[in-house]
């Protein structure tokens, strides 16, 4: 437990929280170009496309958006559980803490769901 009784210490925490929020957006984004990029050189060159270059690439990007959905996930995990351990002092009156959480559950349930149409799509 902290006994700083200083809300900097909830802020720079939510820093880090937005940080990795960041990173796994970034993390999804890149994986769903990655599964894409297969489609779009098929798309360019019929003749010269490989079907295990496209599985290469599907299952590339659906490793990368996987993994954005997981640290999205994780980072949530490590936020709520450093909560814990703060002061009531350490919370300005009315701020809402747990709202990066809420952002970061978001975006690891739009991930996990991306994955789902990546799947469903490739079938």
């Amino acid at each position: 437990m902290s006994d700083l009784k200083d809300p900097r210490v909830l802020f720079a925490a939510e820093r880090t929280l937005l940080a990795w929020n960041r990173t796994s957006l970034a993390l999804i984004a890149f994986g769903f170009l990655v599964e894409r990029t297969g489609l779009l050189l098929s798309a360019l060159a019929p003749s010269q496309a490989h079907p295990a270059g496209m599985m290469l690439t599907f299952w590339l990007g659906f490793a990368f958006v996987f993994l954005g959905a997981a640290s999205a996930i994780y980072s949530c995990r490590q936020y709520a559980v450093f909560l814990k351990t703060l002061n009531p002092a350490e919370f300005p009156e009315g701020y809402g803490a747990r709202w990066g959480m809420l952002v970061n559950a978001a975006v690891a349930i739009l991930g996990v769901g991306l994955i789902v149409v990546l799947y469903i799509g490739r079938s």
